[in-house]
């Protein structure tokens, strides 16, 4: 399944490539300066979402403000892992070297890339996530690590929903990180800061 992306190839080959995720309404460009934020030297693979929401960009669709079409998440997930496999050999970047950093539709497709496939993602930047699905078992994800960019006063993704994605991420072996925020459901440079942290931790 093709998906409209940009791919920029990094000066470190050894690094992880960001898969980058935009929000609803975003598109590949969104993301963009994130790599000088959190590895400047790392490859970067940008990806527009195929659902469009009366004209937005979105990754899979929705039935109302934080209902997910769960069938259609499922169908949605799987195509964009067969992507990351296609664009691995297009680019020539290592598969099993990919880190990815969405943020809100953008996150939650990456929440689901971890809940569906195991090895799909060495790690993960959620911001402002919700719960993908429940009620089922997840891979095994103990080399997974995750963070979670979260706001206490995010009113779409409210803090027991961060908590009950870090505890599902966790009972299947992921180590996760949150840093809290004040700002509501925006990406703020704080929570940029503190991923570039934990990315640092991880992958430098």
């Amino acid at each position: 399944m093709e998906h409209t992306h940009i791919f920029q190839k990094g000066t470190d080959s050894t690094k992880p490539t960001l898969l980058l995720l935009h929000g609803t309404g975003g598109n590949e460009k969104d993301l963009l300066p994130l790599q000088s934020e959190i590895d400047s030297t790392a490859s970067v693979l940008s990806v527009r979402g195929n659902v469009s929401e009366h004209g937005m960009p979105r990754f899979f669709r929705r039935i109302a403000e934080g209902v997910f079409d769960e069938e259609d998440l499922i169908k949605r997930t799987g195509d964009l892992h067969s992507f990351l496999d296609e664009a691995s050999e297009q680019h020539g970047f290592d598969r099993h070297n990919v880190v990815a950093i969405g943020y809100s539709n953008g996150a939650n497709i990456a929440a689901s890339l971890l809940f569906h496939y195991q090895n799909t993602l060495r790690g993960a930047i959620l911001y402002h996530p919700m719960v993908p699905r429940r009620g089922i078992t997840l891979p095994e994800l103990h080399n997974t690590p995750v963070f979670i960019g979260a706001g206490k006063n995010d009113p779409l993704c409210k803090p027991e929903e961060s908590e009950e994605l870090k505890k599902l991420l966790e009972a299947a072996g992921s180590t996760v990180d949150i840093a809290w925020g004040t700002s509501g459901h925006q990406l703020t440079m704080d929570e940029v800061k503190a991923s570039r942290v934990w990315y640092e931790r991880h992958f430098a």
